[in-house]
């Protein structure tokens, strides 16, 4: 059953006009809130009952699904954020986190603050479901109930938020994390409320860095201070994980070092791409091929994308701008991924300048010859990457800061491979 036919079913049952009624739904779906959820809300609104739905399912974290309507879970609170968000034209502060049982953890947006806070054992009744990122999530709303639980309910997770770098994933909220901050600038931004200013940068800790940005732009989170962040959320920012700062977000000063290391994590390729994508991350395989694109390439100096036989796909024929880059697929034996070198890389790859590459292809009248002397000094041979990794629905790729011929002995970490992989 679409909007129109939930809005002509309701209209009817309460004797109100149907383009209202409709208006009402679609504003509700489009901030998420389940159809049934979003029907109660309309039905209270013109003082019907708010029954009308089937009665909630009592069920166990694992078995809910995004095909329930709503629920009751007995679960234990693991993590508990606060966000500001527009709603309906109004700011309205919502509660998220994740809940747990022993069967499993999901995660939830309360739309009241019903008091619950990391640690209590509380059952939820008649909690909507709604799919968040193509997992089921509970939405506790107007028509939800809170009960708090004196038989602690037993979980198998850590119970607080308290999370490491390389552990966020995009989706995660009411997150704690101790780092250091690394780069740090106050810039403006064209906001929801017009310009505002914001304060980002690229904090770490001991597992690895990830770029941040603070919404309150305090003044405090300056380069080489140590920070302990309470109640962040993570967004994905070009591909990669990005911690958000908010207005509930609590900052204290750190009386103890954070070590951060230099060097990338080091992963293997499919342990990278499983993670949804990195900002910094070393990886070491053998390179397959360098694909089409690469070499000698034209850019549209609208946009930046790059030319196909003079036409830029959004900004149709354009006079070109110059540049190189290298598209170059990289096998470590568990995966694959294509590493995307700038100019800079690309010119200390082919030994030249950009401007000697371009002579070299006058003299051929082919392009093409960039490209061909790239592919025989790379192609079969073993190289280490570093850079931000990203995850679409086209496949992994890693914008590399770092490629170069890797001086390891392939033999040996073959054999470490197969150690970690065979039983």
């Amino acid at each position: 059953m679409d909007v129109d036919e939930h809005a002509e079913e309701l209209a009817s049952a309460l004797g109100v006009d149907k383009a209202e009624v409709k208006s009402d739904l679609e504003n509700l779906v489009s901030y998420s809130v389940p159809i049934e959820e979003a029907k109660q809300s309309i039905r209270r609104k013109h003082g019907g009952d708010d029954g009308g739905g089937a009665a909630p399912t009592t069920k166990d974290v694992a078995e809910v699904t995004t095909e329930d309507g709503n629920v009751t879970v007995t679960v234990r609170v693991l993590s508990v954020g606060r966000r500001s968000i527009q709603y309906q034209g109004e700011e309205q502060v919502i509660r998220e986190g994740e809940l747990a049982d022993a069967t499993g953890k999901l995660s939830y947006t309360a739309w009241e603050d019903f008091g619950f806070e990391p640690g209590d054992s509380i059952t939820v009744g008649n909690a909507g479901v709604r799919e968040w990122d193509g997992e089921p999530e509970l939405n506790i709303g107007q028509s939800s109930t809170v009960a708090v639980e004196t038989t602690p309910v037993e979980v198998p997770y850590e119970i607080g938020g308290d999370t490491a770098l390389v552990d966020l994933r995009s989706g995660d909220r009411g997150r704690n994390v101790e780092v250091r901050v690394l780069e740090s600038e106050e810039r403006a931004i064209d906001g929801r409320s017009g310009e505002t200013t914001i304060r980002s940068g690229v904090v770490a800790d001991e597992t690895g860095r990830l770029p941040f940005t603070d919404w309150q732009a305090r003044s405090e989170l300056r380069e080489g201070h140590a920070f302990r962040f309470e109640d962040v959320y993570v967004r994905e920012f070009r591909g990669v994980p990005q911690v958000n700062l908010s207005e509930f977000t609590t900052i204290t000063p750190l009386a103890r070092e954070v070590e951060v290391d230099d060097d990338a994590p080091r992963m293997h390729v499919a342990e990278a791409v499983a993670s949804g994508g990195l900002f910094d991350v070393e990886l070491v395989g053998n390179v397959l091929e360098v694909r089409d694109g690469s070499g000698l390439i034209e850019r549209c100096p609208d946009c930046g994308r790059v030319l196909q036989n003079g036409q830029c796909r959004v900004h149709g024929d354009v006079d070109g701008e110059d540049d190189m880059r290298v598209k170059a697929i990289v096998d470590d034996g568990t995966g694959t991924v294509t590493v995307i070198l700038d100019r800079e890389l690309t010119e200390d790859l082919y030994g030249g300048t950009m401007e000697d590459a371009m002579a070299a292809a006058r003299d051929a009248m082919d392009k093409e010859v960039v490209a061909d002397e790239i592919r025989e000094t790379v192609v079969g041979h073993e190289f280490r990457v570093r850079g931000n990794l990203s995850v679409d629905d086209y496949g992994a790729s890693v914008e590399a800061s770092e490629f170069e011929r890797s001086t390891e002995d392939p033999a040996a970490r073959a054999t470490a491979l197969l150690t970690e992989v065979r039983p």
